[in-house]
């Protein structure tokens, strides 16, 4: 997707050499095959769907890859590829920008101007997210069709089922900062609801320009515009304290914290994120 522009023009797709080429049109035009055409007669097309990662997880991203092929002995006049993603999964992009949106939700349309020669593969990626709410199996479908007759039409459709994790439920709380002088400190708490234990949970903090002083029960690292601490497994049910000290500007500013996990998704995630002030 570039510069936004993803499903606002009507655009056509070409696949050469495994790669899809970009072309604009204004509007479709009909083709008609004949017998004194380059590649006259049918088509062998085929479309495989596969979505990344195996086991999708609520809040996070989830990848379909497209992959189409045509194997001969004629060319493939004009053809049309749709792919269905599932209710579940919010399209957020796709890597042919001029691919438009279908008739119904969570469709999406690439077709051609022109044709594809036999022994050509090309392919379309959609990223997704998906919903916090989201349950498996999730079911994506792609459709591949052509304007010559294809004499085995099994392999034009392909269909991919992906489970969905159950994730975990984590919630940061923070007290009211203390301030003595210009240091501050403020005392974080991390709950994981579950049901997932949590490996990896991390908070980061935007601090409005406060500088870490120092960290008691998280490993934290401060960078120029945040503060990142890595806490310790945090089981269902449970809960992690720690503490932090920061040297603050003259005038306090607003910062905010977010907890979040890298592996696993957030079944609520509008309790990832507190604010609080350095004053």
């Amino acid at each position: 997707m570039v510069g936004g522009s993803l499903f606002r023009e009507h655009a056509a797709v070409r696949i050469v050499a495994g790669v899809i080429c970009l072309a604009l049109v204004a509007t479709p035009r009909g083709a008609f095959a004949s017998p004194e055409d380059d590649g006259w007669g049918g088509a062998d097309l085929s479309v495989r769907l596969t979505a990344s990662p195996k086991r999708a997880q609520p809040g996070q991203p989830l990848t379909y890859r497209a992959e189409v092929r045509n194997d001969g002995p004629g060319d493939a006049v004009l053809p049309l590829l749709t792919v269905r993603v599932p209710e579940q999964v919010v399209v957020v992009g796709v890597n042919v920008a001029e691919c438009l949106p279908g008739a119904v939700a969570g469709q999406v349309v690439c077709s051609s101007p022109t044709d594809v020669l036999a022994g050509q593969t090309g392919g379309v990626t959609i990223t997704g997210m998906v919903r916090s709410g989201a349950r498996g199996p999730l079911r994506a479908s792609a459709t591949l069709s052509s304007e010559v007759v294809d004499d085995d039409e099994t392999d034009n459709f392909s269909e991919t089922l992906t489970e969905v994790d159950e994730g975990t439920d984590l919630a940061v709380r923070l007290s009211r900062a203390r301030r003595a002088g210009r240091l501050v400190t403020v005392a974080a708490v991390v709950r994981n609801r579950g049901p997932r234990r949590v490996h990896d949970a991390g908070v980061l903090f935007d601090t409005g320009g406060a500088r870490l002083m120092s960290a008691r029960g998280a490993r934290c690292d401060s960078h120029p515009a945040y503060v990142g601490c890595r806490l310790r497994t945090v089981g269902a049910g449970r809960r992690v304290s720690f503490m932090l000290a920061f040297v603050a500007r003259a005038r306090a500013p607003r910062a905010e914290a977010t907890v979040y996990s890298l592996r696993l998704g957030d079944r609520r995630p509008a309790n990832n994120t507190a604010r609080f002030s350095l004053g």
